[in-house]
């Protein structure tokens, strides 16, 4: 036993003791740039019977808006094979509303916040970007 605490020098390089010093700290809506976020959309086909479907998308939210997000949306919709059960909805996919913030408080509702009224868009074509909303990466 060669260090202060009572430990072999094994113990420091045991896999299972991570290395602080490899570790990154930064929360992850901080980690990735504005120009390349990852955003989940859930596409909702049914509040009755709580059907969704999560949608990944790689935005630019500088460059994007929210119809050319919608457009987005409903293009993945029309074209990804996971959303064949969605097709005949995907022109019924007209609102935007934000469900949460990355580490912000989560709703208990499993489908739609019912929180922030203020968190539904308006399809505006000529609309201010994602990130001037407030939609973080």
């Amino acid at each position: 036993m060669s260090q202060a605490d009572g430990r072999t020098e094994g113990y420091n390089l045991h896999a299972y003791r991570p290395q602080s010093e490899f570790l990154d700290n930064t929360e992850t809506h901080h980690a990735r740039p504005l120009t390349d976020a990852v955003i989940t959309v859930r596409v909702i086909k049914s509040f009755e019977y709580r059907t969704m479907k999560a949608l990944v998308l790689h935005v630019d939210l500088t460059q994007t808006n929210i119809a050319q997000l919608r457009e987005r949306c409903v293009d993945a919709v029309r074209t990804q094979a996971g959303f064949k059960a969605y097709r005949n909805v995907a022109n019924q996919l007209d609102t935007l509303k934000l469900y949460t913030h990355a580490h912000g408080a989560k709703t208990s509702n499993l489908i739609i916040n019912l929180d922030h009224p203020e968190w539904i868009f308006a399809n505006d074509p000529k609309g201010p970007c994602l990130a001037d909303l407030g939609i973080r990466r």
